[in-house]
């Protein structure tokens, strides 16, 4: 077994995080984008495709050894898609991280592409130089909404006010107990979370060659999320749309977060987007 050594580096909320160190001291960040729809997420799981088993194949081939280890910056739920987000390789040898990105898109399959490589000290802490993450949910009202337009794009068979969405959405902004809007977990004991800024707009991009009309996006951007955080958020933000719900309903639910809640079912996660990371420091 590869002897690990670990440093332990606090974090400025005073959460401490390990990471290997002097035994790969080698390391290298990389910009990422891939669609999700074929993976269950992004974090490895047992006999199931996922995001980083994909890249960690292909890097052992390019390489030509299993010899590093990676980490990366978020955990995106299976389906989720990715327009910006973060890893880091570490190496017991340097290498040219130019060429390196270039053998990697070549034998990545087209829905992962890495965009940005760059050598970073081997005590760059990637998870503890996470500033902001900004999410986008995509959804349409359209009721001639194409199939192929949900690679994207959910669509909602039901009216939805813009106008209350969008006061749905600001109610979420600062700093809350998340409890009733995530998956809840026996490992986990903290679940507030800061939400820096929330609202609902209507999209003017086009979605392939078969756009639906009537497209919204749910953008929200945080310090950090919890697991089915932001699809829940949108599932409340569209019960308080087609009138379900009312304000008090998302209030409530913040305010008294232990309460017997009915639970929130996730929205579907092929709307989702981890549209950017924002990182404090890149070594």
């Amino acid at each position: 077994m590869i002897p690990l050594i670990l440093s332990i580096l606090r974090h400025s909320k005073g959460m401490y995080y390990l990471r290997p160190m002097q035994s790969r001291p080698y390391s290298y960040l990389f910009s990422i984008s891939y669609f999700g729809a074929r993976y269950k997420g992004w974090a490895p799981q047992p006999n199931q495709p996922t995001v980083q088993r994909r890249i960690e194949r292909v890097i052992g081939h390019v390489l030509g050894h299993t010899d590093f280890s990676l980490i990366g910056a978020s955990r995106t739920d299976s389906g989720v898609s990715c327009k910006q987000g973060y890893f880091q390789l570490f190496l017991k040898e340097g290498v040219n991280f130019k060429n390196l990105l270039e053998e990697l898109n070549t034998f990545l399959p087209e829905d992962i592409r890495i965009l940005d490589a760059k050598e970073v000290p081997f005590n760059f802490n990637l998870i503890g130089s996470v500033g902001e993450k900004t999410y986008r949910y995509y959804f349409s009202k359209d009721p001639k909404f194409h199939p192929f337009a949900s690679a994207l794009v959910t669509m909602v068979n039901f009216d939805l006010d813009q106008e209350n969405m969008s006061k749905a959405a600001q109610l979420f902004v600062g700093e809350h107990d998340f409890w009733t809007f995530c998956k809840p977990s026996p490992q986990k004991t903290k679940y507030t979370r800061e939400v820096l800024s929330a609202a609902v707009h209507r999209s003017n991009e086009t979605f392939g060659p078969f756009p639906p009309d009537d497209v919204f996006y749910f953008e929200v951007t945080g310090k950090g999320f919890l697991h089915h955080q932001v699809r829940k958020m949108m599932t409340a933000i569209w019960e308080v749309g087609s009138g379900n719900w009312q304000l008090n309903d998302i209030t409530e639910r913040l305010e008294q977060p232990r309460e017997e809640w009915e639970q929130i079912p996730p929205a579907p996660a092929n709307g989702l987007i981890l549209w950017e990371t924002v990182l404090k420091s890149e070594g």
